[in-house]
């Protein structure tokens, strides 16, 4: 029973945000490569759904991603959209556009504060 209460407690803790009892000392450091392989988490957005016509090149390029081919269709012009509206201009090459791709924006994560190693 007194087990039950002391998990009861941590837990009535953890909800309240008290993380003064956390021993963070026993956590590594992140690498260099750990750090360079996050991502910005973005907030969950109501989509809209719409129809778009792929060439079959592309459509078989996005799938040989794996899983999600539709959701990296929306991570990859979301990322262009961003990267756009930072440069200023709105005007981009073709070279800046080629640089704007899959591998430099991993496929976003939206969970919860938790982010999953790629």
């Amino acid at each position: 029973m007194a087990e039950k209460e002391a998990v009861r407690r941590g837990a009535a803790a953890q909800a309240a945000g008290d993380d003064s009892g956390i021993d963070y000392s026993d956590i590594p450091q992140l690498t260099e490569e750990q750090l360079a392989r996050m991502v910005r988490l973005r907030e969950v957005r109501r989509k809209v759904p719409v129809s778009v016509r792929l060439d079959p090149e592309v459509l078989d390029w996005l799938r040989g991603k794996g899983a999600g081919h539709l959701r990296r269709i929306n991570d990859i012009l979301t990322n262009l959209m961003e990267a756009e509206r930072r440069g200023g201009s709105g005007k981009q090459t073709r070279g800046d556009r080629a640089e704007l791709s899959v591998a430099r924006f991993p496929r976003r994560q939206v969970r919860s504060r938790q982010v999953k190693p790629l």
